[in-house]
């Protein structure tokens, strides 16, 4: 049984969920785990001396509990799989079967123990003006107060890219302008080269 971990982390409404469900739509025997399914309940996430709650923190995350699902699947992808109502391809021989774990998330990289397990990492990122928009306008449970953006959705952004950048290599950058099509032509086929390459191996 072969293994592959594909990254896709980038800006809050950069477009990464969209890549990534449609990625898992197109590669036989792959799940995603997304990291905004393990965030914090909202009454025990700090707030800062502005009274914005600090969400875009890995403190804010059950980061634990993300790594015992993501351990869950390297230990049996096929049983993680059928858990999920998923179903592994049956056409493959087991020897060319390549499992594939796709993790989601806007700070998958700045988390040390999960980041060491990616085999392929990409970043979608968005400019500024055009993040801003799209985030103002999706409604968020707890709502974004006024001001967030600006106070404090963009500079933990960029604080959390330059963490990311001086602890991390090998990260393909994405432009999250670019169509939908383009961008998992170019992921797919990416991941696919990989895929090759583990069926090949011995």
């Amino acid at each position: 049984m072969k293994t592959l971990v594909v990254g896709i982390g980038g800006m809050t409404n950069g477009g990464k969920s969209t890549l990534s469900s449609s990625l898992h739509q197109q590669i036989p025997n792959s799940c995603i785990i997304a990291q905004d399914a393990f965030f914090k309940d909202d009454s025990v996430v700090p707030v800062d001396s502005n009274g914005f709650k600090q969400y875009d923190m890995l403190d804010a995350l059950h980061m634990d509990e993300m790594m015992s699902e993501v351990d869950s699947w390297r230990r049996d992808p096929e049983s993680f799989l059928a858990e999920r109502g998923l179903t592994a391809e049956r056409t493959a021989a087991p020897e060319d079967k390549v499992f594939v774990l796709i993790v989601e998330g806007f700070l998958i990289f700045n988390h040390r123990p999960l980041n060491e397990l990616m085999d392929k990492r990409y970043f979608m990122e968005i400019p500024y003006d055009v993040c801003k928009e799209r985030r103002c306008s999706r409604v968020y449970t707890p709502h974004d107060p006024p001001g967030y953006f600006d106070g404090h959705v963009w500079p933990m952004y960029l604080k959390n890219r330059q963490q990311m950048e001086s602890m991390v290599s090998g990260i393909v950058l994405l432009d999250g302008l670019e169509s939908k099509e383009e961008l998992l032509a170019a992921v797919y086929k990416d991941v696919s080269r990989e895929i090759e390459k583990l069926r090949e191996k011995d």
